[in-house]
């Protein structure tokens, strides 16, 4: 008797630790056999200058959305006013967030935790989501996910593509570019950043010099759109010529100041030759646009082509899953995904680019930020005392740097030549 009843337990217990040891490893797929509902993330993202709201199911599947620009106000300044934004934010938080429930069809108490950027950003802008989104975890009696803007941004393709772990990530915005490795949703080992202005910041600047918005055509696009755009009309590529940008130092960091000041140097000559004044625009825009863009694209390539040389050279990446992803603003720009699919074709690395739409900044990629971090149950703050400590944070790096190790490795690269394939 004894024995068959200990047979019994035995053979319960052994089913028992079989379950745990399914339960531990495959948490998501235990969850779909036993129709667990999902878990429902609102993500509110107001680190610049648009204030965005997502709804995004543990899933993956985006139940609302909504987003209210600033671009068109800005514009009209010639670059972002942070106390402008912060007013513009204050206004819009709560219909942005209200219009998406209401596409949704949720309401608070259907949403399990509120995932909010809170770094890094210019910290007037930060200050007006992140406590919007403390006031809602507190009044829903939610848990509150802290956000950093750019980790969203390096995990926004895994919405739409299955790209496992670990992978390599440029990111390309107005505020940033950099390259870093992703290890997982909470671990990432930066290999190279820009030492002077961001991409999207300097096209900007070129875009303003170059009085694009004069032109009907051009004038309600943003500054990188303008240039990608004119320079599809260019006829003369060559007319304009652009030293090589850091040939020669090893390692992964960006300089975008060189070219700017190169570009600008290129316009002061054409409006004096062409006695070019007030809202006049100079006859080759187009040319320059062309070959300011496949300068930038050029820099922003054999950067590229480095850390993914330090990659294979360190073995970081299994052979048959090497994958390199593009996001942040700039990752909408054509000629830029055209050129880093050649790079990653050429040394045997998948290349995969973040959807236009989740490019950008919105609420959608803080959501689903917010549900990595749910699912791996990392950075998920639960205690209303803990939450009131959130502050906001203007920078912030990302990752552990590992920029020395890239140097010390020391690599020499034989640059693949993309222009003949873009032009």
């Amino acid at each position: 008797m004894h024995s068959l009843c200990y047979k019994h337990f035995s053979k319960y217990s052994l089913n028992f630790n079989i379950l745990l040891h399914f339960y531990r490893s495959n948490l998501t797929l235990l969850k779909t056999l036993f129709h667990v509902k999902p878990a429902v993330i609102l993500g509110i993202e107001t680190s610049c200058d648009d204030t965005g709201c997502g709804i995004v199911d543990s899933t993956g599947t985006v139940l609302g959305e909504a987003i209210s620009s600033q671009h068109n106000i800005h514009l009209n300044f010639g670059g972002i006013i942070p106390s402008v934004a912060r007013s513009l934010h204050t206004s819009n938080v709560t219909r942005v967030c209200e219009d998406a429930f209401r596409s949704a069809n949720l309401k608070l108490q259907d949403i399990s935790a509120v995932a909010t950027t809170v770094k890094p950003g210019l910290p007037m802008s930060l200050d007006v989501g992140t406590r919007f989104g403390k006031y809602l975890a507190k009044i829903g009696k939610k848990p509150f996910i802290p956000i950093h803007h750019m980790e969203a941004h390096a995990l926004t393709v895994r919405m739409s593509h299955k790209v496992d772990f670990p992978y390599i990530v440029l990111l390309v915005s107005g505020g940033h570019c950099l390259l870093a490795i992703v290890e997982d949703v909470s671990k990432f080992y930066l290999l190279g950043t820009t030492m002077n202005n961001a991409p999207g910041e300097v096209f900007d600047k070129i875009a303003r010099r170059l009085k694009l918005r004069n032109i009907p055509e051009f004038s309600t696009l943003n500054g990188g759109l303008a240039i990608e755009t004119a320079a599809r009309k260019a006829s003369n590529v060559d007319q304009f010529t652009f030293t090589p940008v850091m040939p020669h130092q090893c390692d992964c960091n960006f300089s975008f100041s060189g070219l700017l000041n190169m570009c600008g140097r290129y316009i002061e000559r054409q409006e004096k030759e062409y006695g070019i004044i007030a809202d006049m625009i100079m006859p080759n825009v187009c040319n320059l646009c062309a070959a300011f863009q496949l300068a930038t694209v050029t820099h922003i390539c054999q950067r590229t082509q480095r850390a993914l040389e330090f990659i294979d050279k360190m073995s970081l990446f299994p052979k048959d899953k090497r994958t390199l992803v593009v996001s942040g603003g700039v990752a909408c720009n054509n000629v830029l995904a055209k050129a880093l699919d050649i790079i990653s074709t050429k040394l045997g690395f998948n290349f995969v680019r973040t959807p236009p739409k989740l490019c950008t900044d919105n609420g959608i990629m803080i959501a689903w930020n917010g549900v990595e971090r749910w699912n791996a149950d990392k950075g998920v703050i639960r205690d209303e005392n803990d939450i009131d400590k959130v502050c906001v944070e203007k920078k912030a790096s990302l990752g552990e740097d590992w920029t020395e190790r890239v140097k010390a490795a020391n690599l020499k690269c034989k640059w693949i030549k993309i222009r003949e394939e873009l032009t």
